[in-house]
């Protein structure tokens, strides 16, 4: 299930983004970006609608994913 952004708090959501960037590893790119840059750039994805916020019943929990990922 899709969540609104809007449904969670400030709080909550930058934990839910910080939790899904720190899942990534590390970073290989040529230039090192900061956590709070990477922390805006997810949101600004979120609120351009190319990643979702998902809720799983199965395992009660609340993901990042693209919206490719989420139809398919």
């Amino acid at each position: 299930m899709i969540i609104p952004i809007t449904a969670l708090s400030n709080e909550a959501l930058y934990g839910v983004i910080e939790a899904f960037i720190l899942r990534e590893g590390t970073d290989y790119g040529e230039i090192e970006i900061s956590l709070d840059k990477k922390i805006a750039q997810v949101e600004q994805q979120l609120m351009l609608g190319t990643l979702v916020l998902v809720f799983s019943e199965l395992h009660q929990t609340v993901n990042i994913m693209s919206k490719e990922q989420f139809t398919e």
